[in-house]
């Protein structure tokens, strides 16, 4: 049987001021957390489970799974932005949440971005918990208060 369904919840969105440049911001907050391995796809495609796993538990707690720098796309319009989105998470973290609610991959990994907006350096991102909150499911949300910590200390400390 075919149908929709809908559901309306809320999420908080932070906003972290930098006291850095732009550049000096970008260059702590990947420095501290670092790039995914995306040999762990690899491993796991091959059927190594267990070195997939040893190579994810080897990662910092927070990594940066890809990024896209959207304010050079604003020069199609005329426009010269400085905009960075990252996908930001922990492979064990997102498995430890889908495993109990599959839709959940849909946000794992977290966006955040880095823009620079009249002299204002920032970091934009939902709240992990308010995001996956409608899920309505405690293993999850056990998850997602520990990213809400962890997102905001490596953004404090990418900012100070």
């Amino acid at each position: 049987m075919s149908g929709t369904t809908t559901r309306t919840f809320t999420i908080e969105h932070v906003t972290v001021v930098s006291n850095r440049s732009f550049d000096d911001t970008r260059e702590a907050f990947e420095r501290i957390l670092g790039r995914f391995d995306e040999g762990i796809f690899t491993r796991l495609g091959s059927g190594d489970v267990a070195g997939a796993l040893e190579a994810m538990e080897a990662l910092a707690p927070l990594v940066i799974a890809g990024e896209r720098n959207h304010g050079i796309l604003l020069r199609t319009v005329g426009l010269d932005r400085r905009a960075i989105q990252y996908d930001c998470g922990n492979a064990l973290m997102a498995t430890r949440m889908t495993r109990h609610q599959l839709s959940a991959s849909m946000y794992a990994p977290i966006r955040v971005l880095l823009r620079e907006t009249d002299g204002e350096v920032a970091f934009e991102y939902d709240r992990p918990s308010t995001t996956f909150g409608q899920f309505g499911d405690p293993e999850v949300d056990k998850v997602t208060h520990h990213l809400d910590t962890l997102f905001e200390e490596t953004l404090r400390e990418a900012t100070s």
